[in-house]
């Protein structure tokens, strides 16, 4: 998974979330939780979406690596 298949998947699973939340406004290593005004449920919900749509496992002591579109990137694509 690329940088861009990541920008895709998190998109599509944050128009379920925050339909006001505009990705491309966001830098590669911005806090997502922040440049979207994300609170606690939206972002368990965002990784909820996003260990759905990969098919990957995400546990909760590695959400602090999907902070960024960056680390979520890195992330996914191990």
């Amino acid at each position: 998974m690329n940088e861009h298949d990541v920008r895709t998947l998190a998109a599509e699973v944050l128009a379920g979330i925050a339909p006001e939340a505009d990705l491309a406004t966001v830098g590669d290593t911005e806090d997502l939780r922040e440049a979207l005004d994300l609170d606690s449920m939206d972002f368990l919900n965002l990784v909820i979406g996003l260990a759905a749509k990969s098919g990957r496992a995400i546990p909760e002591a590695d959400y602090p690596k999907l902070f960024t579109l960056k680390g979520m990137a890195a992330y996914l694509a191990a």
